[in-house]
């Protein structure tokens, strides 16, 4: 099986949300190459059978196409768009979503010695690959189970392990492993980054995140940093701006409104940040927004 099979089950069975019948599995299908648009990332596996993609996270910037596989391990607010797209010649893509007690059952029983043992430090939470064969396989005979429905409640949990396995032992398998590892950096991360997101119209001090995080204020910046690309105040000055488009574009007379809203107290800094952040003044995208709603960037494809 090749990239060729997985291109004709992706197009026989994209939808426009990207949902299939197997739950947590993904397909993506794009005609045209877009404009840079944010969104979260989710954790998930996101391998492109035709076309390509370019992400920013932070100051990062990832660019993944047809052969290769991109790994979000961490819920991260990016940037993005479609590089190679076309009605003639769509971007294609196969996702899974990355769920942490999957992993961890993995985890515990792998044989032992059988994983590498991971480096000190958080390792980022994105990164691309070339797709092996064994991972490209596994995700066409996951997609030919959508022609088979009676097979799925049997056969995908045991494809789901086959994929989740080839990426804990593959070339981004410290990043997948730490995933599910509830003691791991990555997660201490994670939870602040939900903190984060859930709270982000709040000031805080990046000593009592770290705190409730379960790691010293020296060590959460630093992992927080590797992980995120961003600093606890840049994440959450992204999560603002990003909420704050959104809202303008049901919201295009309130600009002011919107900056209280998601934090600002001061409109002029609102405005300063926000352009600084999408190249225009919130006013001016907002006139721009209000017939057309900010669409999200998925990783799939």
């Amino acid at each position: 099986m090749s990239l060729d099979d997985l291109r004709v089950l992706l197009a026989r069975h994209a939808r426009p949300d990207w949902a299939t019948a197997i739950d947590g599995v993904l397909v993506g299908r794009a005609e045209r190459a877009q404009e840079s648009s944010t969104s979260m990332s989710g954790t998930v596996l996101a391998l492109i059978a035709q076309g390509a993609k370019t992400l920013a996270l932070g100051d990062r910037v990832y660019e993944y196409r047809a052969g290769q596989y991109l790994i979000a391990s961490v819920d991260l607010p990016v940037t993005g768009h479609y590089t190679e797209a076309s009605p003639e010649r769509p971007a294609l893509g196969f996702g899974l979503v990355l769920e942490p007690s999957a992993i961890a059952e993995l985890l515990l029983e792998a044989p032992p010695g059988s994983l590498p043992r991971d480096a000190a430090g958080a390792p980022s939470a994105m990164a691309v690959s070339d797709a092996p064969v064994e991972l490209v396989d596994a995700a066409v005979r996951m997609l030919r189970l959508l022609e088979r429905p009676r097979d799925i409640p049997v056969l995908a949990p045991l494809i789901k392990r086959e994929i989740l396995w080839r990426l804990i032992t593959g070339e981004q398998g410290a990043a997948v492993r730490q995933l599910g590892l509830a003691s791991s950096s990555v997660a201490h991360v994670s939870r602040a980054v939900r903190w984060i997101r859930d709270n982000y119209r709040e000031s805080f001090r990046v000593e009592d995140v770290a705190q409730m995080s379960g790691m010293s204020a020296s060590a959460f910046y630093r992992n927080f940093q590797s992980v995120t690309a961003m600093s606890p105040i840049q994440f959450q000055k992204q999560i603002r701006l990003q909420q704050a488009r959104l809202l303008l574009a049901t919201n295009p007379d309130d600009v002011t409104g919107v900056g209280r809203r998601v934090g600002y107290d001061s409109p002029s800094q609102f405005s300063r940040e926000y352009r600084r952040q999408f190249g225009v003044p919130p006013s001016q995208d907002a006139t721009r927004l209000r017939d057309t709603t900010p669409s999200p960037v998925p990783l799939v494809p």
